[in-house]
Formats: structure tokens, C-alpha cells, sequence
């Protein structure tokens, strides 16, 4: 996440920004730097690098746990890793969301905005945003996004499936340890399918997290939440078309991509490395 940063940081301000014009990520990261001073692009880095910690221990605490608890030691498939990937990312969305709309406000903090409608912030920590966010706009603020977030669900759970079923293509049935070479290349291919079909969902995301918008007066909250989702969509398209909403996509793939390949690059070694040191079979571990 560290290496990559600076394109989280184009991708987000491309969101956001309505007025911001759409450029190459270099363009965006120069005149960033240009504007801002160098170290720009990796503002907001230390709560992002916290919520990152925390979302993905959760996540891949669930989904191993779910995923064992519903096998028993029988052998895998693309539906349940499906299911089992919802039911994660569902528990995900719920318990870390706080973090993440946090983390989003720390990160346009300070930033040169071309929306003029865009109102300043003055957090001095993580801390300092919880109390801010739940004093000046209630407790409920600190879930702004979770029902874009709660269908997003369908990203890490279209990721894992491809993932979890090129691994079996790969092995063909033959029980072997992929290449570092293979496991990130299907890392990089089942991250770039999952975000390219959910990256509208994402835009909205980030707009609601940020909570610079006008919402709506709907008692019910699902109902609300809906609206608020379709008036983003359709303003969004109407103000550049469709797409408006795959504004910054370019960013997004560049980093989720490589971040997700080095990161199933990791894992696998990692897991692998520690089911060795447990005195476990390889056998064992593939079960798993």
C-alpha cells in the first residue's frame, strides 16, 4: 500500500473533485505535487495504513474461518468461495467503515480542490475526526457509504472466486505450490475484472464517505440510501457523461492491481511458511 499510494491519492481526488478535470495518474500525481508540495500524494497515509491493517485482518479472518467451518475438509468450489467471500466482506463493511470514512477525510484534508462548493476541514488526528465527525454530524455519519459498501461486497468476492479458480485451473488437480510468477499474475487478473465492474459503486463510495453532498429527507435510511446512491449516479452522468463514473479508473487499477498481486504474492508465501514452521503437511494447507 506504501509503494503504491500516490495513485490512491489521484484516484480519490478524480472522485471527489467534480471539477477536476480527468488526466493521465501522471498528470494528476504532477500537478498535485505542483500545487501541494511533494509529499502531497501520501497525505493521509498513517490511518489509511491503520483501517488497511484492520480491514484485512477481518476479512481474511472470516473468510477462512467461514470457509472451514462450511467444508470440513472437503474439497472447494467457485460458489462457495463466492458465498463465503460475501459473507466476509458483509462483516467487513460493518465492524470497519468508521475507519474508512475517517481515513477519507484525513486524506482530502488540506487539499486544492477545483469544487469551490467544497468545505475545509480541520482534523488533527484520527481521534480528533471521530469526535469531530460524531459532535458536529452524529454517530451516524461515521457509517456514511455502508450501503454502496455493503453491495461492494460483490468486489473481493468476484476477486476471490477468479483467484480461488485459476488456482485450481493452474493445478489442474495435481497438488502443487504455484510459482511466485503465477500467483501474482492471477492475483493481478481477478483484482482488474472485480474493480473494473464495481468502479462506479466505488466513486459513490468515496462522495458519501467524504460527506460533502446533499441528503435527502427519506425517514426510511434504506430508503435514503438508495436515493442518495441513484441522484450521485445519474448527477455524475449527466455533469460528463458515463463516464464521469470511471473517472480515476486508470489510478485504481494501476495500484489495486499491483497492490492485490503483491499482496496474494505475499500471503501465499507467508501462510505456506507458517503452515511449515507448525509442522503441518502441504497437503493440510492446500485442504485449507
Amino acid at each position: 500500500m506504501t509503494v503504491f499510494f500516490p495513485l490512491d491519492t489521484a484516484r480519490l481526488r478524480l472522485q471527489v473533485d467534480e471539477n477536476r478535470k480527468a488526466k493521465s495518474t501522471p498528470a494528476i500525481l504532477a500537478d498535485i505535487i505542483k500545487e501541494e508540495g511533494l509529499l502531497a500524494p501520501y497525505r493521509g497515509w498513517f490511518p489509511v495504513i491503520c483501517s488497511l491493517c484492520c480491514s484485512n485482518f477481518v476479512y481474511f479472518y472470516c473468510f477462512h474461518c467461514l470457509k472451514a467451518s462450511w467444508l470440513k475438509g472437503k474439497p472447494s468450489a467457485p460458489t462457495t468461495d463466492l458465498i463465503v467471500g460475501i459473507a466476509a466482506g458483509v462483516v467487513n463493511v460493518l465492524a470497519t467503515t468508521p475507519l474508512w470514512v475517517v481515513n477519507t477525510r484525513l486524506k482530502l484534508q488540506g487539499s486544492k480542490f477545483r469544487n469551490e462548493d467544497i468545505r475545509p476541514t480541520n482534523y488533527s488526528g484520527i481521534l480528533d475526526a471521530f469526535v469531530q465527525i460524531v459532535r458536529d454530524e452524529g454517530i451516524g455519519a461515521l457509517w456514511n457509504g455502508t450501503f454502496p459498501s455493503l453491495l461492494l461486497v460483490l468486489n473481493p468476492a468476484i476477486q476471490f472466486m477468479i483467484y480461488e479458480g485459476l488456482k485450481r485451473w493452474l493445478r489442474r488437480g495435481i497438488p502443487r505450490e504455484l510459482s511466485s510468477l503465477e500467483i501474482f499474475a492471477i492475483g493481478a487478473v481477478a483484482k482488474a475484472v472485480a474493480t473494473t465492474v464495481t468502479y462506479p459503486l466505488q466513486t459513490i463510495q468515496s462522495i458519501l464517505r467524504f460527506g460533502q453532498f446533499n441528503t435527502t429527507t427519506e425517514k426510511s435510511k434504506l430508503l435514503s440510501s438508495m436515493k442518495t446512491i441513484k441522484w450521485l449516479l445519474v448527477n455524475r452522468t449527466r455533469k460528463d457523461g458515463m463516464l464521469g463514473l470511471f473517472k480515476g479508473l486508470e489510478a485504481k487499477l494501476l495500484q489495486t492491481v499491483l497492490t492485490a498481486a503483491l499482496m496474494f504474492l505475499l500471503y501465499e508465501k507467508i501462510a505456506n511458511s507458517t503452515f511449515r514452521v507448525m509442522g503441518l503437511s502441504n497437503n493440510h494447507f492446500k485442504k485449507h
